[in-house]
């Protein structure tokens, strides 16, 4: 388990600040977005969330696949979503649709409640992805354990966490690595000859050896941790966090984010927004 995802929010604002803030932001964030169906207080909430995101002085050329992709995976949920329900969940459940197009040969519609659902929905995801990537890029890869452990989480769970965590970019190392050895040996899985699964067919000598150096991996951390005593005793970290005032600001700001969703919900102030663009004339 020796990778980790990549610090790219090193010197950062947001890198600057205990680990736990960033976790708990991203929680509080969920908390919050969930609860909101209103695309104008969601629309509030990513102007919030991208502002936070700023701060963590992520360069947007190494994350910008991943933001594609994820955008990509989002928008199609939705899209999918709207052609399912048609508009017709929560508050536009019992009211007529205003239908724009339908779709033959099966008739399913666009309504303009089923399009505001769409752009809620991909708000609410993006604001929770905003804030999730600086878990994975502004916290440095060795702080995550003992972050989870101040948390309340025991020693245990907490390096589990950490190791489950860990375990995605160790794959993708040896991944690369395991391709590397066999373009060594005069054999390229990655070339591009032959259709989709003529190219999956190529890739079948990768994941054997992928797959049994990934457990002896595991393995191997297992035996490391069991010959240095781990889960004996109380657990001692190196690494001590303390809370500053700007730390404590901005998990005021999530808890107090958190608290107005919450109360919004509750009064009914949230329910879903018609977009009026889509029904006037």
């Amino acid at each position: 388990m020796r990778a980790a995802f990549p610090y790219l929010g090193r010197g950062s604002w947001l890198a600057r600040r205990d680990p736990r803030v960033l976790i708990l932001g991203a929680i509080l964030i969920v908390v919050g977005a969930t609860q909101l169906r209103d695309a104008r207080h969601l629309a509030l909430t990513l102007v919030f969330a991208l502002g936070y995101y700023a701060s963590a002085g992520i360069p947007w050329r190494s994350v910008r696949l991943q933001w594609i992709y994820l955008l990509v995976v989002i928008s199609l949920f939705a899209v999918f979503n709207t052609l399912i329900t048609g508009g017709r969940t929560g508050t536009f459940s019992e009211a007529e649709t205003h239908v724009l197009v339908t779709i033959p040969p099966f008739g399913a519609e666009i309504t303009a409640e089923g399009i505001s659902l769409m752009a809620s929905q991909i708000l609410r995801f993006c604001c929770i992805a905003a804030v999730g990537f600086p878990v994975a890029y502004a916290i440095a890869p060795g702080d995550l354990g003992v972050a989870l452990r101040r948390l309340g989480l025991g020693d245990r769970i907490a390096v589990m966490v950490d190791l489950t965590v860990r375990f995605i970019p160790t794959l993708a190392a040896e991944f690369a690595e395991t391709i590397d050895a066999q373009r060594v040996r005069g054999y390229d899985p990655t070339a591009r000859r032959g259709g989709p699964i003529t190219r999956l067919r190529r890739m079948a000598p990768i994941f054997v050896p992928v797959t049994v150096g990934s457990l002896a991996g595991a393995e191997d951390t297992i035996d490391a941790m069991d010959l240095r005593g781990f889960g004996i005793g109380r657990r001692t970290w190196y690494r001590q966090l303390r809370f500053e005032r700007r730390d404590w600001l901005v998990t005021a700001a999530f808890v107090a984010f958190a608290a107005i969703a919450t109360l919004l919900n509750l009064t009914g102030n949230s329910q879903h927004y018609l977009l009026p663009f889509l029904v006037d004339g």
